[in-house]
Order: C-alpha cells, then sequence, then structure tokens
C-alpha cells in the first residue's frame, strides 16, 4: 500500500479476489467468468473434474462453479444486517428467496437486496446458450446497515437497465466518457433509480453513490467533488485498463482513496481505453463484527443471528431445491414478494 499526502491519490491498494472496501462498504467482488455452452440442466457443457465442487473458485479454464454443483452460482444460503447489490454486466442472473420473490436479470441490470432481519436467497448464473459460450460478469457489492437499521424487515429491489441513467461526458479533444449510475447523482436533475427504502443509500445526506466508468482511448473526465465533507470515495481499475489521477497512475487490479473535495480529474493511460468502479459514501461509524453471512454490530449479535436463523429459517425456503434456476426461456422478470410481476424483453 502506498501513501502520496501531496495528491489526489490518497491511498492505493492492489486487488485481490475480494476488493477492500470503506466504510459504508463491506465488501466488492468482481465475478468474471467465460463459461462454455449451456447443457440441458443449464451447467456448463463441459467436464467438471479436478473442481471442488461446492467451493470451486479456482477460475479453471477462465471460469468457477463457486458453490454450484450444476449451475454455477449461490445456493440458498441466510443474511442479515446489511445489503447486497448485484450489477450485472453480461450473463444472467436466477434469484430465488425466502419471501417468495423470484428474478432473472441480465447485462445492465442491478438487483438490490436488504437483507435486514434476516433473508435467505440462490443466486445462480444459468448458461442458457446451448451453442456458444456464456460470458457471465457481475459486481457484487455489500453495503452496511447502522444499528437502527439492521432489523428492518427485508426487502427485494429491482433495478432495470433502462431506469438506470447512463451519461456520455466528452473531454476537450472530443473523447468520450460513460457513466452509468447505479446510485449517486451525477448531473443534476437527473436522478437515479431510487435504493431500497431502508438503505443507507436512501438518505441523500449519506451521500452513497455507485458509479461504473467506461473512458475512452486517450480520453478523460472529472469526478465532481462530493455533497459531504465526510465523504469516501475510492475508485476500482480493472481489467487492462490505467488511468492517470493527478500524478500517480492507478493500474488494473488496483483501487485508489480518492480526495473528494476537490475535482478530480482520471485520464486514461493505456490509449486502449480503462473501465473503473467508483464507491462513495458517508460511513456510517459503527463497530462492524462479521460472522459468515451475518454481519452485526458486536458479537452478540451475531450469535442472536445465527440462533434466530436455526429457529426460524428466516421465514423458511418455498423453494423445492437449494439452487433453483428458472428455466432455458431466454427472459427477463421479476415476481416480486406482493405478488407483483414484471416481465422484460431481452436487450
Amino acid at each position: 500500500m502506498s501513501t502520496h499526502p501531496d495528491d489526489v491519490v490518497i491511498q492505493q491498494v492492489e486487488l485481490g479476489r475480494v476488493w477492500q472496501t470503506v466504510d459504508p462498504f463491506l465488501f466488492c467482488v468482481h465475478h468474471d467468468d467465460d463459461y462454455p455452452e449451456g447443457d440441458e440442466e443449464l451447467g456448463p457443457c463441459a467436464p467438471l473434474v479436478g473442481r471442488s465442487i461446492g467451493m470451486d473458485f479456482s477460475g479453471q479454464d477462465g471460469w468457477s462453479m463457486y458453490h454450484g454443483s450444476l449451475v454455477p452460482g449461490f445456493p440458498q444460503h441466510p443474511h442479515r444486517g446489511f445489503e447486497t447489490i448485484s450489477f450485472m454486466r453480461g450473463g444472467f442472473m436466477d434469484h430465488s428467496d425466502s419471501l417468495g420473490a423470484a428474478a432473472r436479470f441480465g447485462r445492465g441490470d442491478v438487483q438490490w437486496m436488504t437483507a435486514g432481519s434476516g433473508i435467505v436467497h440462490a443466486e445462480m448464473f444459468p448458461l442458457l446458450n446451448d451453442h456458444d459460450r456464456n460470458p457471465t460478469e457481475l459486481f457484487q457489492i455489500w453495503i452496511n446497515l447502522p444499528a437502527r437499521d439492521k432489523m428492518v424487515p427485508p426487502h427485494f429491489a429491482m433495478l432495470w437497465e433502462h431506469d438506470i441513467p447512463q451519461h456520455t461526458f466528452l473531454d476537450a479533444a472530443g473523447h468520450p466518457t460513460t457513466v452509468t449510475v447505479v446510485a449517486g447523482q451525477v448531473v443534476p436533475g437527473h436522478a437515479p433509480a431510487a435504493p431500497p427504502p431502508n438503505s443507507w443509500a436512501a438518505r441523500p445526506d449519506n451521500d452513497v453513490a455507485i458509479w461504473h466508468l467506461d473512458v475512452a482511448a486517450d480520453g478523460s473526465w472529472t469526478l465532481p467533488v462530493a455533497n459531504h465533507p465526510d465523504t469516501v470515495r475510492t475508485l476500482y481499475v480493472f481489467g487492462d485498463g490505467a488511468l492517470r489521477v493527478g500524478g500517480t497512475e492507478v493500474t488494473g487490479g488496483h483501487g485508489a482513496v480518492l480526495r473528494c473535495d476537490v475535482p478530480v480529474e482520471v485520464v486514461d493511460d493505456t490509449g486502449a481505453g480503462t473501465e473503473a468502479l467508483v464507491l462513495q459514501g458517508r460511513p456510517i461509524g459503527e463497530p462492524v463484527v462479521q460472522y459468515g453471512p451475518f454481519v452485526m454490530n458486536d458479537q452478540r449479535g451475531i450469535q442472536k443471528a445465527y440462533a434466530d436463523y436455526q429457529e426460524t429459517g428466516f421465514g423458511g425456503w418455498p423453494w423445492d431445491v437449494q439452487d433453483p434456476n428458472h428455466g432455458s426461456e431466454v427472459t427477463r422478470f421479476a415476481r416480486h414478494a406482493d405478488g407483483r410481476t414484471e416481465e422484460l424483453a431481452v436487450p
């Protein structure tokens, strides 16, 4: 880790499989898997020999099964005390949960789930293309809840691609930067889709932002000043890109905590274009005790979460299998816990 006290880059860190985050964020993972064609069970049409099925994070041949045994992904598991945000960049995810909600969503869509007092969900990656490869890419982001909101009712929300603002900015030379706004307004008057009602991001004073930057070859864009002096902003450069940030180069596979009390220009430093993810927000500033799928403020809260889950199953699991998928049809839909349904075309 390096520090640059005289620059807009406060700190740099190398990214591993799990990216380091700063309060109010807990966790970020970039899943990028080049799956082969799918079989009749929507799993990979390829031998699974040599993989630790049920715990395959190997990246062997460019893809992992994760906790899946037939279909890649994450069969049913519980959460309490925070939120999960799944930002799809390619492929599909099948969501099923203990509220009875279900969804299939794909490129550009975001699922935002408040675990709150407790929920069980499955996140599977069905391989719907049976005659070609199934590249699947997403960010999975965890954001904390303050103590007063850790036991709010669980909530499942879909932010569809057409509801998520994209803004293209041209620099002085005409090079574009496209900013996809999952949370946190970039252009005045163009508010992003609303997060769940009890999210830390639902309160504007908390200045939460989740932005994806696509900076064209030799392009540049200036990040605006944050709305609050306590805001912490982290820039993650992934893939083969690199950005010149002030006087510092931030290369692919690195994150940088930036000053956000001044405008900060980022410039593509590769001549081929660079992608980056920005996470920012005011810190919650409370103790964080995490054990597996539960995030509370103290050990007693963790013990209570396990006891409650063992006693109630957080409402039980209404599905016949631990790893449900939603069939072979290439579609996007959501069925909410209140029975409301949405059906969308595949872009």
